[in-house]
C-alpha cells in the first residue's frame, strides 16, 4: 500500500524551484499572494494539517498551538530563528520543531560588512545627493567618512555568523574583539585573531564599531540597553543584522540624535517592520528591510533544507534540524 502523503501548508511564498519540489513530494498548500496570513488562518491551517511550514512573520505562540490539530506534528520553519515559535509549548504536545542554519551566514556577514561600510564612508549621504541631483562636484573635505582598518570591532554573539563577520573583518584590518555566552577554543580565537572579553560593559565601552550577532532571547532583550549604549564612545557605530529587540532603539535613537554616537547601521528594527521613524532621514543612519539574508542562492538553499526536514520526517526520522528548547 502506498505511503499516505503529509499535508503541508506553507505560510508565505518561497521560490518557484521550493514550491514545486514540495509540491512533488507532499499534498502541499501554497500561497495564492505573499501576504502574511492573519491568526485565524493559521489556526486553520494548524488545525487541519501533518506540518507547518511558517517564517519569521508568523507567530507561532503558545495559544495558536493549542489550537492545533491532532496530525499536526512538524513545525518545519523557513529560517534559522526560531523566537516567534514556542518552541517549549510545541514540545509539551508532541510537535517537532526544525530550521535552517547555516546557510544564511556568509549573505548575513556580507550584510554586515555593507552597512558597516555604508555608515563609515558616508555611502548613503552620498547616494541622496546623486539622486536629488544636488552635487557640484568633488571637493576636499566633502564626505569625508572613516576607514574600517585599524579600528576595533566588538561581535556580540560569534557564531557562525558572528566568526563570518569576523574573518571578513579580519581582511579590512579591522582588531577582532568579542563577548560570547561561551568563549571560543584557543585555537578558534587564534585563527580569527579574536580578544575575548567576558564583560559586556568592559568591550563596548573601548570598541569602535559594535556588531550585533546574537539571537533575540529573554536574556538578549535590550542587551544593548541605554545604560550600555552610553558606554561606547562617541565616535561609534552601532550594526544590527540579528534582531531588533537587542538594542533598546528608542535609546539608540536619541544618542544619534544627540551625537552620542556617531551612527547606525540597522536591518531589523525592535517593532517588526516599523523602524523609529526619526531614524528614517538622519543621514548617519543606514536602513535596509531585513535583507541579512536575501539571496538567491541562500533563499533556495533554506529551501533544501526545509525538504530534507520534512522529507526525514516523512521516512520516520527526526528531522537533522530538530531544534530543542535545550539549544535556546
Amino acid at each position: 500500500m502506498p505511503t499516505k502523503r503529509l499535508s503541508v501548508v506553507v505560510t508565505r511564498r518561497l521560490p518557484e524551484a521550493v514550491e514545486t519540489r514540495l509540491s512533488e513530494l507532499f499534498n502541499v498548500t501554497l500561497r495564492e499572494d505573499d501576504a502574511p496570513m492573519t491568526r485565524a488562518q493559521l489556526a486553520a491551517a494548524m488545525a487541519d494539517c501533518d506540518v507547518l511550514v511558517p517564517t519569521i512573520t508568523d507567530n507561532i505562540d503558545a495559544g495558536l498551538i493549542a489550537q492545533a490539530g491532532e496530525g499536526l506534528k512538524l513545525i518545519a520553519n523557513y529560517g534559522a530563528g526560531v523566537d516567534h515559535i514556542d518552541v517549549e509549548t510545541a514540545r509539551r504536545r508532541g510537535i517537532l520543531v526544525s530550521n535552517t542554519p547555516g546557510v544564511m551566514t556568509d549573505d548575513t556577514a556580507d550584510m554586515v560588512m555593507g552597512l558597516m561600510l555604508a555608515v563609515m564612508r558616508r555611502m548613503q549621504e552620498g547616494l541622496r545627493v546623486m539622486q536629488a541631483g544636488e552635487w557640484d562636484g568633488w571637493a576636499p573635505t566633502a564626505f569625508l567618512g572613516t576607514r574600517l582598518g585599524g579600528k576595533r570591532l566588538g561581535i556580540l554573539g560569534m557564531g557562525r555568523i558572528g566568526q563570518a563577520v569576523a574573518k571578513r573583518a579580519n581582511a579590512f584590518g579591522m582588531q577582532i574583539h568579542y563577548h560570547n555566552r561561551r568563549r571560543l577554543r584557543p585555537e578558534t580565537e587564534d585563527s580569527l585573531e579574536a580578544t575575548y572579553w567576558e564583560s559586556i560593559d568592559q568591550m563596548v565601552a573601548r570598541m569602535d564599531v559594535i556588531s550585533v550577532n546574537c539571537p533575540h532571547t529573554p536574556s538578549t532583550f535590550h542587551l544593548l540597553n541605554a545604560r550600555r549604549l552610553k558606554l561606547m564612545k562617541p565616535s561609534a557605530v552601532i550594526v544590527n543584522t540579528s534582531r531588533g529587540e537587542v538594542i533598546d532603539e528608542s535609546a539608540l535613537t536619541r544618542m544619534i540624535k544627540a551625537k552620542e554616537l556617531a551612527g547606525a547601521g540597522l536591518d531589523v528594527y525592535q517593532h517588526g517592520i516599523r523602524g523609529n521613524p526619526e531614524l528614517v532621514n538622519l543621514p548617519n543612519v543606514a536602513m535596509t528591510p531585513h535583507m541579512g539574508s536575501s539571496t538567491l542562492e541562500g533563499r533556495l538553499e533554506m529551501g533544501e533544507k526545509v525538504l530534507l526536514n520534512i522529507k526525514t520526517f516523512a521516512d520516520g526520522h527526526r528531522p537533522p534540524d530538530q531544534v530543542l528548547p535545550s539549544m535556546l
